[in-house]
């Protein structure tokens, strides 16, 4: 999905893309769909009939924070809050390069404050998202702990894009159709940080300091290129005394939690954070 001509990203172009790509995209059965604003930001609220609407999983969309809506990742967020029984609000964060970092980390906190303000407990609240988003939800409990709010009772990160840096191995190692080099990341995160440092904690969270956050659950497949995004910031988390739950999908690639129904392995990833949202909130 993410490619380069010539070194330049045409951004409008693989907007295009990723709309048109997720458009057939299938809602579980008797989802509830409903338009909300989270502070300043669009949002819209995803439940099934049996929802518990007390615990609510905050969703962040992936898409190298250039890419990506509600409407491309409706669909995931909707499953991952049927499998855990709740309610889910994914919200529409403002986009590089239009708005760069900390644009999009500024409106999953807004986003935060909202739910804490709607009454809802922090620790009946969970923060997760994909690629990007994935990133963004550990860099938003970064910042969550950082600023004195308290906390979320979890976290899943799906492929988190966690190191604007492009350091890890298995960039340059693994054939990711949905990447297709570090080039093209490089090129990505300079578009998103406009100037800003790619080690900055709430930019790239595998530099931050990760002590004191909440569980964490890691989903990553062993053929994407960001596999060590994940697995050295999960082994940056249990050195300093965290919870985290790192899983690896033999030969599967970038979010492939968003292939669901129509795949096996989709479907087994999604059930198991449904089970380990229902364990921690």
């Amino acid at each position: 999905m993410l490619s380069s001509e010539g070194g330049t990203l045409d951004v409008p172009r693989l907007r295009r893309e990723m709309e048109s790509m997720t458009a057939m995209s299938v809602m579980p059965e008797g989802s509830l769909v409903t338009p909300v604003t989270a502070a300043h930001v669009p949002a819209e609220w995803l439940y099934g009939p049996d929802a518990d609407e007390s615990r609510v999983l905050l969703y962040l969309h992936g898409g190298a924070y250039l890419l990506g809506s509600i409407a491309t990742h409706r669909s995931l967020a909707a499953r991952i809050a049927e499998a855990a029984g709740i309610r889910a609000l994914i919200i529409e964060y403002r986009l590089a390069p239009e708005h760069p970092f900390p644009a999009a980390l500024e409106d999953a906190v807004a986003a935060y404050d909202f739910l804490l303000g709607q009454g809802l407990a922090p620790e009946r609240i969970a923060i997760g998202g994909d690629s990007a988003g994935g990133g963004l939800a550990i860099a938003t409990l970064v910042s969550l702990r950082d600023s004195g709010r308290p906390l979320p009772g979890a976290a899943i990160a799906l492929s988190p894009w966690t190191d604007l840096e492009a350091t890890g191995e298995s960039i340059q190692t693994r054939a990711d159709p949905m990447i297709r080099s570090k080039d093209d990341l490089l090129a990505t995160a300079s578009l998103y940080l406009n100037g800003a440092d790619p080690r900055t904690p709430t930019a790239s969270p595998l530099y931050a300091d990760l002590a004191g956050l909440p569980a964490i659950a890691i989903q990553v497949g062993t053929a994407e290129k960001l596999l060590d995004d994940s697995t050295r910031i999960a082994d940056r988390i249990r050195s300093v005394g965290g919870e985290v739950e790192l899983e690896t999908f033999e030969d599967l690639i970038h979010v492939f939690q968003a292939l669901a129904p129509h795949v096996p392995e989709s479907l087994e990833a999604i059930e198991k954070l449904g089970s380990f949202l229902k364990r921690h909130l």
